[in-house]
Order: structure tokens, then C-alpha cells, then sequence
């Protein structure tokens, strides 16, 4: 209330100020045109008297002049006229005059002086305003005289007085209209939508609402919108966090979330801030038409650490691979991410075209990537590849070791098969650096690693960490293997350590998993979900079961074997012909590598032959999505599918499936999962189907179709309660107590020749 009186006093003030300012210059416009009239009336006249005024003039005829003045002086609003001699004597005068101007006006000598006629208007006494209009007598160089023209002006001030009444009043009424008007305008749009965000955040302070819906319109309050949504998902987040906590805590667990994280990091890295190095980076930006998009690029990496980055802060150095990503970088190749609500440093490194094409696309994807993932496809070791690898795992050392030049006892954590060789490179030149590498992919026999040529150099640079990390214990046994298999060393089975010339690099299992703290995926518990009858709709379908399957397209996630799958279900069960539709949400990939391309171009061929097959007018059994998607465009589909298909040959982890199982708050779904994936040792619950099988993968998606509800939610239950439990702050805060908890040992060889048998 007092915010309003404040405005409405404001407004008063305002529009009295611009009433009187509008008014003010009105009548000083009114006035000087009514003055300027006059000055022209009287000059016309003391023209046209001039030619017989000047020769009675000169001649001193008083008799013909008074005649003459007393004859023109009976015009309209004309008091008088009077003629002067060149001594300002008076000559002769109109009768009316006599008694009002014994002494000439002041103008009159000027006038003759100067030779240049004037009028004057005199405003006082009130009721007795005249204009005064004095004209030369003579020749340019000989002034005879001055003629002087009186007229009345009160008219002047009438009209004046009438302007300020008027005029003042109609500017008055006029911005009084305007600015209530404007007044109504702000209430409704501005005061009305602050109370209620106001009012919804109390409600939100007081636990009745959720995160979603502020009411504030975005034209007009878009920026405090977004930052209020921000706020409240973040308080809602905090208070679920808080709740679920306390209810694990009552049943003696312990909830990992980005704020335990946080104080855990805290407690033991000090100070220090964290560094994690990768080929991916989790934000990239591209140009789009004139503008630059920012995506969060596909992959289970960035699904996994960007919550730890959130949560921990510190430094994210990646490949800058977008088209646009040298242009919102600083002179330092950095940024701060998320765009939004900026957490971590990104430092971008700069790879060139023929970089890429070895270390990435030719010695990483055509070489490591198959020979880790046993799926039938033959690796190509090239030396010029295996050149470009060695110089980018250098040149991301280097930039590593610039980084952290300034820090005591540095923690790096490197991700993934692009830098087996980075290591050693920083242990070499910073022994007191603490290094962990987590292997994301799986990690084969030795007598299938031994295919690389460079089989003991790249174990040589992987020993230089401290501690190496894989997903299940499986993939460590390989490793350990491998290791005595190539290398002189001696490996502790005991403690799974290898010691190899003094170093000891400890060897773990981290099953990694994803952010499961409440409100990190969209739903929160009780909340609606999406109606599966518009995603049909939307993608120009009519059925009434619905499967799904995330994927980036690479033939190591059994995406032909799915869909094979998908067309044994039909051809057994009959009665799903027409009712059950598969939606592949597949990210295109590694594009330019020929295997890919292939892959690509069989995936299109066998959804086309499955489809042509099956489908009638208005129902198809396939739905390839082909494009990159965001979480927030995949969420629906999780949240609305009959069941999820995660058929890999080969995998790490694969993180799709415990995201599906994230996204289904409403404890029903069924996740059909290979045993070839690391997840198949955390989700029991799953149906376990070798994906080679066509025949049980068909039957597997009719019993995950014809399972009674209370079955699927009793396994969702459990499901759901161990991705919670392994969460993506446990996995983090498991791998940092594991590297705080490794000492220091001795440097590591400087040179490969020297170490290797």
C-alpha cells in the first residue's frame, strides 16, 4: 500500500509539473503572436500615413497635422496617434492622448537615433496593457521625426488568462487520464504478477508448491523468471535432498548427494580444486544461422561428471571441438559453465584436422574402441595414428601441467581410453601430483589386448597413475592380467596394486552411475507424467504399447540385434501387430569413421524392411529418431515407455539404463538389460537377456508387456532404491577416498625404453 500511495504522489507531481511546463509555453507562444500581429497592423498604418505626415512635417503645418491624426486615430483598438519632431517635441497628438502622455515615450528617441521603427508592448498597469509602435520620419540620412502608433492590448492578457484556464487544465485532465492509465497498466502487469510470485514463493518457502509454474510472465520478467526458477529448483532440490536424507539416515543410510559431495570434497582435498581431464566436452557450441546454440553433447561421461563439477567446482579441461567454440572462449581458452548458472572452468584444448582424424577418429575409435569392446569388429592400428595420439596426450599434458603450476599436491582425475598416455606425461614432471584414470569402456583379455602393437607402451603410460578405476572387478582382473602378461612387475592380488619400479598404482572397481538426488530428473515423486497417447500423436503413430530404446548410434549398443528383436515379438505374438511401437532415440556418431557410416545406413535399411513389413496406415512397429537429443526431449519418453531396451554387446556401464529407471518415479516400466552391459551386476531386477538371442530378446519384451503391475512396480522398487543408493556423488566421493588414501610413492620412469622388458 505504501509502494502505491508512493507512485500515485509521484504521478500527482508529475502531472502537475508537465501540465504547468506544457501551459507555460503556450501562452508565451499565444502572446509573442498576438504581439507580432500587432507590431504588423501598426507598421501597415504608419506606412500608409507616412507620405503625408513627412511634407506638414517639414513644412510646420500643426493646423493639417492634427487634422490628419485626429482623422486616423478613430481605428479600431487605435487609443491615439502622436507625431514628434527630431527633438522629440510633440507636434501634434490625437485629442484622446492629451491627458495620458504629456512626456514622449522612451522609444521615440531611439527610434530616431537609430532610424529603425519598434514596438513595445507594456503589460502594466492591469486593465491598461497598450502597444506602443514608434516609426522614423525622414530620409535614411536626415530624421524629420517619429510617427507613434498606441494601440490597447488588453485583449493580450484576456487571452492569456484564458490559456492558463483552459489550457492548463485540459494538459491536466489529459496526463491524469494517461497516467492512470498507466498506473492500471503496471498494477496489472508489474504489482499484480510480483504478489503472486511473492505469494508463490512463500508457498514454495513453506513446502506447498513445487519448483515448476513461477508466475511471472517471461516477455516482461524473463531474466527474473529464469533466475527465480533456478532458485526455487535449487531450494526444492536442497529440501528433497534434506527429506530423503533424514528418512535413510532413520534406517541407518546415508543418501550421496551434491552437498555432502561438496563437504566431502572439502574435507579431504583441502583447498585444492579439482581437475578432470577428457576428449568430451560437456558443454559445446555451434553456429546457428547468425546466432551460436550451446548443447550438452550426447554420452554417458558428461551424464556422469557434470554433477560432480556442479557439486565440487574446479576445472574441466576437454577438446573444443564446436564450430563455435573459439569464439566464447576468453584469451585463456576458458569459460565459465553451465551458461545458465556458471559452476566449474572449462578450458578448452585445440586439436587440428589431421590431429583429430588420428588421435580421435583413426587410433582411439578405429583402434582402442573395438579392441575394449568385444563386438566383431576387427581394430586398425596405424603408426601415423598411434604419431597423432602420442602428440595430443602430450598436448593435453602440457596444458594440464600449465594449469596446475601453481598448485601443492595436485588432484587430477583423467577420463577415459583417449589418454592412457597422460599419466606418466604429468607424474613425470609432477611427481607430487595425485592421478587417478577411469577406464569408461571395458578392458578386454590379455590375449585380446595383445593385439595392439603398442600393447606395452600404452600399459607403461597407464601405470604412471596412482590409482586406475574401472567399472565392475571383472574389467580389473583383465587389467591385472594384462599388465603381468606384457610388463616386468609385481602385481598384489591381495590388495590389486601393481608395483612396477618402485610406483604402485592401485586398481578399483567404481561402478559409475548418475545424479538420482530427488528433483534430478525432472519428476518429482507424485508428480503427473506425460501422456503417451500425444507422444503417438506427435510421431504420427496410433498404438498402445510403447518401447524405447537412448542410444548413441555405435555398433557396440545391439541396435540391429534390438530391432531383430523387436520384429520376432511381432511375428510371435500377433496380437501386438498394430498396438506396440518401438521409438530408437539414436544420436548420430563418430560419422566419418566408414564402420559408423555402414552402421548408420543398416540401421536406416532394417527399420525401413522391419516397418514395410508390419506396418498398416496408421501404425508403424519402428520409430528411428535420428538426431541428437536433449535429456529434457528424452525424459517423456522414458517417463511414458511400456519398457526400455538396453541391449548392448558390449559396455562399460551404460548409464541409459539406470536413467530410465531415474525417470520412472511412478515405480512401474520394465528395463530389458544385456548381460553385456556393467549395469546387469547392479539391476538384478532387469530382464537379463543375452542380446545374440533373438528369440528370448522377443520374448523378453512379451513378458516386460504382459507382467502384472504389482511385479514391475516391485521391481522398479528395488531398482529404483539401488541406482539411489550408488548414485553419481557416492561413485565420485568412493574414487576421491580411494585417491586421498594412496601415497605418494616413488617418481615414475622418465623414459619407456628404459622400463620396458
Amino acid at each position: 500500500m505504501k509502494i502505491t500511495i508512493r507512485l500515485i504522489t509521484s504521478i500527482v507531481f508529475a502531472i502537475v509539473l508537465v501540465a504547468f511546463t506544457f501551459t507555460f509555453f503556450q501562452v508565451r507562444r499565444e502572446k509573442n503572436i498576438l504581439i507580432n500581429e500587432l507590431d504588423r497592423r501598426a507598421l501597415l498604418l504608419s506606412e500608409s500615413l507616412q507620405e503625408s505626415i513627412e511634407p506638414l512635417v517639414a513644412a510646420q503645418k500643426s493646423t493639417e497635422l492634427d487634422r490628419l491624426v485626429e482623422r486616423f486615430g478613430n481605428r479600431e483598438r487605435l487609443v491615439g496617434v502622436a507625431v514628434y519632431d527630431a527633438e522629440s517635441h510633440i507636434t501634434a497628438m490625437t485629442k484622446s492622448l492629451i491627458d495620458s502622455m504629456t512626456d514622449p515615450p522612451p522609444e521615440v528617441r531611439r527610434v530616431i537615433d537609430q532610424r529603425e521603427a519598434m514596438g513595445v508592448y507594456h503589460s502594466s498597469p492591469p486593465g491598461q496593457e497598450k502597444h506602443v509602435f514608434v516609426f522614423p520620419l525622414g530620409s535614411p540620412g536626415s530624421a524629420s521625426g517619429a510617427l507613434v502608433l498606441i494601440h490597447k492590448a488588453t485583449h493580450i492578457r484576456a487571452r492569456v488568462n484564458s490559456i492558463w484556464q483552459e489550457g492548463f487544465f485540459r494538459f491536466f485532465i489529459q496526463a491524469l487520464l494517461i497516467s492512470l492509465i498507466t498506473l492500471l497498466i503496471i498494477r496489472w502487469n508489474v504489482l499484480s504478477p510480483i504478489y503472486h510470485a511473492a505469494e508463490w514463493i512463500k508457498a514454495l518457502r513453506l513446502g506447498e508448491y513445487d519448483a515448476q509454474g513461477v508466475p511471472l510472465p517471461k516477455d516482461l520478467f524473463g531474466p527474473l523468471e529464469k533466475e527465480v526458477t533456478h532458485l526455487a529448483q535449487s531450494l526444492t532440490t536442497a529440501r528433497a535432498a534434506a527429506e530423503e536424507e533424514a528418512k535413510l539416515r532413520q534406517t541407518q543410510e546415508s543418501l550421496w548427494t551434491a552437498e555432502r559431495l561438496k563437504e566431502h570434497v572439502r574435507t579431504t582435498m583441502g583447498s585444492n580444486p579439482l581437475f578432470v581431464v577428457s576428449n568430451r566436452e560437456p558443454y559445446m557450441h555451434i553456429k546457428k544461422g547468425k546466432g551460436i546454440d550451446c548443447i550438452v553433447p550426447a554420452g554417458g561421461l558428461i551424464t556422469a561428471l557434470e554433477p560432480v563439477l556442479r557439486a565440487c567446482g574446479g576445472t574441466w579441461i576437454a577438446h573444443g571441438s564446436g564450430d563455435a567454440d573459439p569464439l566464447t572462449v576468453d584469451s585463456q581458452d576458458r569459460l565459465r559453465v553451465p551458461p545458465d548458472e556458471p559452476q566449474y572452468t572449462l578450458k578448452r584444448v585445440w586439436l587440428s584436422k589431421e590431429q583429430e582424424d588420428g588421435y580421435y577418429y583413426g587410433f582411439s575409435n578405429e583402434g582402442f574402441w573395438p579392441l575394449c569392446h568385444i563386438a566383431h569388429t576387427r581394430p586398425l592400428f596405424q603408426p601415423q595414428d598411434w604419431e597423432f595420439y602420442q602428440e595430443v596426450n602430450q598436448k593435453f599434458a602440457d596444458v594440464t601441467l600449465e594449469e596446475i603450476k601453481d598448485i601443492k599436491e595436485p588432484w587430477v582425475l583423467i577420463q577415459d581410453y583417449h589418454f592412457a598416455l597422460l599419466p606418466r606425461l604429468i607424474k613425470e614432471k609432477r611427481p607430487d601430483a595425485k592421478v587417478a584414470l577411469f577406464w569408461h569402456i571395458p578392458w578386454p583379455n590379455p590375449e585380446s589386448f595383445g593385439i595392439c602393437p603398442w600393447a606395452r607402451e600404452i600399459l607403461h603410460g597407464m601405470l604412471g597413475a596412482d590409482l586406475m578405476g574401472f567399472h565392475i572387478q571383472y574389467h580389473c582382473n583383465n587389467f591385472l592380467e594384462t599388465v603381468d602378461r606384457f610388463l616386468e612387475s609385481r602385481i598384489d592380488w591381495e590388495r590389486f596394486a601393481v608395483n612396477r619400479q618402485g610406483h604402485t598404482t592401485w586398481v578399483k572397481p567404481f561402478p559409475i552411475s548418475i545424479d538420482f538426488t530427488p528433483g534430478s530428473h525432472g519428476q518429482h515423486e507424485g508428480a503427473s507424467f506425460p501422456n503417451k497417447e500425444l507422444l503417438f500423436k506427435e510421431l504420427g503413430v496410433k498404438a498402445q504399447f510403447l518401447g524405447v530404446g537412448v542410444d548413441r548410434i555405435d555398433y557396440t549398443k545391439g541396435i540391429l540385434e534390438r530391432f531383430r528383436g523387436v520384429e520376432r515379438f511381432l511375428e510371435k505374438n500377433s496380437q501386438y501387430v498394430g498396438k506396440f511401437t518401438f521409438v530408437e532415440l539414436g544420436a548420430p556418431s563418430r560419422t566419418l569413421i566408414k564402420r559408423y557410416h555402414d552402421l548408420m545406413a543398416e540401421i536406416e535399411e532394417e527399420v525401413e524392411r522391419i516397418n514395410w513389413r508390419f506396418k498398416t496406415k496408421e501404425w508403424k512397429p519402428i520409430v528411428f529418431l535420428k538426431k541428437h537429443h536433449s535429456h529434457k526431449e528424452i525424459e517423456p519418453y522414458y517417463q511414458a515407455a511400456d519398457v526400455c531396451l538396453v541391449t548392448s554387446l558390449h559396455d562399460g556401464m551404460n548409464l541409459v539404463a539406470k536413467e530410465f529407471i531415474a525417470a520412472r518415479s511412478d515405480e512401474d516400466g520394465v528395463l530389458i538389460l544385456s548381460p553385456f552391459a556393467g549395469a546387469e551386476r547392479e539391476l538384478r531386477d532387469a530382464l537379463i537377456v543375452n542380446p545374440y538371442d533373438i528369440e528370448k530378446t522377443a520374448e523378453a519384451i512379451r513378458v516386460a508387456l504382459e507382467m502384472s503391475p504389482e511385479e514391475r512396480s516391485s521391481r522398479m522398487k528395488r531398482m529404483r532404491l539401488v541406482v539411489r543408493g550408488n548414485n553419481i556423488y557416492r561413485w565420485a566421493a568412493k574414487l576421491m577416498t580411494e585417491l586421498d588414501h594412496v601415497p605418494l610413492s616413488a617418481p615414475v620412469e622418465k623414459s619407456i625404453s628404459q622400463s620396458l622388458i
